[in-house]
């Protein structure tokens, strides 16, 4: 069994990311490894391998896709190998190992979300809202209402307010910059939750739009969570200077995906 040719992998699009792909993101992160290494090439497999201690042959049937057994050990040492960093460590552990919390969800919304409104609901300090695993905004408070009026929309969406609603380009300092990490999360999402009808419907729309598309080609960069995110806004209706604030996320227990989030002055 041979591979790809490693030096092809930076060059080729046959090796853009695909988002529910794990070979895929093992020749993207080999590529990453060989640059945060300063080798200006991509690691070659044998590499790999060598530093994990396993052999080449192994490496190989799990960068083609093969079912491989993968323990925790392998993981930590296949994540080493490829000196990945903590949110791509998450993406690569997501692959293989079951969720801790329990699947058997009440599919009700107020059943599900019910207190967690009330909750988000009760924040008069700063602007609050609670959305699911795909960006959608389940829940907001007055505050975050007054700074972004489009919340109060019929299935308004975070991440396609971010990438697609030229608004944003406005409101957003240092738009690009925020849509390139908005991405890195949509990867992520996509990598967990790869058959989401409403992760597909972004991905679709990010691919429609060239400055998106040009961004989400530019490499494998995964973030799992923005926890205290910076960011840089232009609201002339709520304040007359620009405004900076921090995303302070929480993750509410046996709800996977979900979010609450507040905008807290930096």
């Amino acid at each position: 069994m041979t591979g790809p040719r490693d030096a092809d992998i930076s060059e080729s699009a046959e090796y853009q990311l695909e988002f529910a792909d794990l070979p895929h993101l093992l020749r993207a992160w080999r590529a990453e490894a060989g640059a945060k290494l300063g080798r200006g090439k991509a690691l070659p497999q044998k590499e790999v391998a060598l530093r994990m201690g396993v052999s080449e042959r192994w490496y190989r049937a799990l960068e083609s896709g093969a079912q491989v057994p993968l323990t925790s050990d392998t993981l930590t040492q296949l994540a080493d190998a490829l000196v990945l960093g903590p949110d791509e460590r998450t993406a690569l552990y997501s692959y293989r190992l079951a969720e801790v919390s329990d699947e058997r969800q009440p599919t009700d919304d107020i059943r599900r979300y019910g207190r967690l409104k009330e909750f988000v609901d009760a924040q008069t300090m700063f602007p609050a809202y609670l959305i699911d695993q795909a960006w959608n905004v389940i829940a907001y408070n007055a505050l975050m209402a007054r700074w972004f009026p489009w919340v109060r929309e019929p299935e308004a969406n975070l991440m396609r307010w971010v990438l697609l609603n030229p608004d944003s380009r406005v409101q957003l300092v240092d738009w690009r910059k925020q849509a390139s990490l908005y991405l890195a999360q949509l990867r992520f999402a996509l990598f967990r939750n790869p058959d989401d009808p409403t992760l597909q419907d972004l991905l679709t729309g990010v691919r429609r739009e060239p400055i998106c598309q040009e961004l989400w080609d530019a490499g494998p960069r995964i973030i799992a969570f923005r926890q205290g995110g910076r960011f840089r806004l232009e609201l002339p209706h709520v304040s007359p200077t620009e405004l900076v604030v921090t995303a302070q996320v929480l993750l509410p227990a046996y709800l996977p995906g979900a979010r609450f989030v507040t905008l807290m002055p930096a």
